[in-house]
């Protein structure tokens, strides 16, 4: 994203990605040059291809007002139409998990320590229990019960499998099975709760970035999730590609995500993919390919020194010109010290609890994450109850006001609703904003009774927000 002398915004991106590496920009900064470069595979080579071949667009987007840069669908349009023909199975939603406890230290993914044991031969269920293990029966129960209470459709389990005591830093092929519960998950027995309460549960697939491992073992554990009532997976590919050693953004891997979107919509599994290439418009091929993360989401703020104020204004931008990020919004516990004094000394989250409920409006994701443990949110139950509101579906969308790395004002119309929500974030200075909200219809008690929705005047009279930010 650029930005001229002469107040010019040009946006450089590209779109549909397909059997091609993704394209970087080197800034010489002494030059004000920029030089692109294609991320080689671990050969060296750029790509392998086959006559005829189509390489990807690139796209250069320019406008001299800010929210025209955002409001392009210039990439979303210049990829392929969907490939699926029936898409009333893709369901947008919103999700708690048995996540962020094990980023704030309050929690494991790992079940036992293993640090004296040969992994190859572990008999699991004789090991000892290190007490920390986050994903147990009885807490994604206690997760289970708050989406059901609150409305929330959907519970990812991290850490629920077999393999998370020998995976880290190892580069090690064979880890994870992706169908052999820890012995403290029961399969079963979650199934038949979530269903009894009216919610799913999201599958976790971390491949530790043994992609091949993963390709062989895709169809055992997609039937794995079919049989156990799971719809929706996120996918995790921490560490260095193996076998050899290939960058994520390489050719290699991004066939490798191609594919998994692939074979997930014949089995009308929905995928939300971390640590993959950025998204370049193929969500539009593949609707189920619901988000992925691809940038440094609210994780980083969790064993970093964080992401800065500024960098939730830049995302758009970015990293979303190219489609929906899960970002894991909503942590209302800023300071992380109270989860575990120790380990978390000094961290916080550089966010307010305002600006948490914004980025459900600002960043756009059909599926979003209500990130923050059920215990924060019950006792912010007033802000939460704007992420039980707030839709992840929308039939509009205006940006009105942006400058890239200072503020972002947007507003959404719920999808078949007669609501809209505002969101405004800023960097770390404040400011005062006036938007305009003239494209919004005037308010129904301004009207005579007799006046039919059709013919309600645009514009006449000035809109109004309820306190929850639904506008009526």
């Amino acid at each position: 994203m650029l930005k001229t002398q002469d107040g010019l915004y040009v946006n450089i991106h590209e779109a549909a990605l397909v059997n091609y590496p993704a394209m970087m920009l080197d800034v010489d900064t002494k030059a004000f040059g920029l030089t692109s470069h294609l991320v080689p595979s671990a050969t060296g080579a750029k790509a392998y291809l086959q006559a005829p071949e189509h390489t990807p667009w690139r796209t250069i987007v320019v406008s001299d007002k800010a929210p025209e840069v955002l409001a392009s669908k210039l990439i979303l349009n210049l990829n392929e139409p969907s490939k699926i023909a029936d898409t009333g199975w893709i369901k947008p939603q919103k999700f708690v998990g048995v996540w962020w406890e094990m980023h704030v230290n309050k929690a494991s993914w790992n079940y036992a320590d293993t640090s004296n044991i040969k992994l190859a031969t572990t008999d699991w269920s004789k090991l000892k229990p290190n007490g920390r293990h986050g994903a147990n029966t009885a807490n994604v129960k206690r997760y289970i019960d708050f989406a059901a209470k609150h409305g929330l459709q959907s519970v990812l389990v991290e850490g629920w499998n077999v393999g998370w005591e020998d995976w880290a830093n190892n580069w090690k092929e064979e880890v994870f099975d992706f169908v052999t519960p820890y012995p403290d998950f029961d399969v079963q027995e979650l199934q038949r709760y979530a269903a009894s309460k009216g919610v799913k549960l999201m599958m976790h697939h971390e491949t530790s970035s043994s992609v091949t491992n993963y390709e062989r073992r895709q169809e055992t554990a997609l039937r794995f999730m079919k049989e156990h009532g799971y719809d929706a997976v996120k996918t995790g590919y921490v560490g260095r590609i193996i076998p050899r050693g290939e960058h994520h953004d390489g050719q290699w891997m991004v066939n490798h995500y191609n594919r998994t979107a692939a074979n997930m919509a014949q089995q009308q599994i929905m995928v939300d993919m971390h640590e993959s290439v950025r998204l370049t418009g193929l969500h539009r091929t593949y609707p189920n390919w619901l988000a992925s993360e691809a940038a440094r989401g609210n994780e980083f703020n969790a064993w970093s020194t964080g992401n800065p104020p500024e960098h939730e204004t830049i995302l758009p931008f970015t990293r979303l010109m190219g489609g929906p990020m899960d970002y894991t919004p909503g942590i209302f516990q800023i300071k992380l010290e109270p989860w575990n004094p120790k380990a978390n000394k000094g961290r916080q989250v550089h966010t307010t609890l305002a600006k948490q409920l914004a980025l459900y409006v600002t960043m756009y994701s059909p599926v979003q994450m209500a990130a923050d443990l059920p215990e924060a949110y019950e006792q912010h139950l007033d802000a939460f109850q704007f992420i039980k509101d707030v839709p992840v579906d929308w039939d509009d969308t205006r940006i009105l006001a942006a400058e890239p790395g200072e503020y972002i004002i947007t507003a959404r119309k719920a999808k078949g609703k007669d609501e809209w929500y505002l969101g405004a974030i800023t960097d770390e200075r404040a400011r005062r904003q006036t938007v305009k909200l003239d494209f919004l219809p005037p308010r129904p008690d301004t009207l005579p009774p007799s006046t039919p929705m059709a013919k309600m005047p645009t514009g006449k009279r000035t809109p109004w927000f309820t306190r929850s930010g639904k506008y009526w």
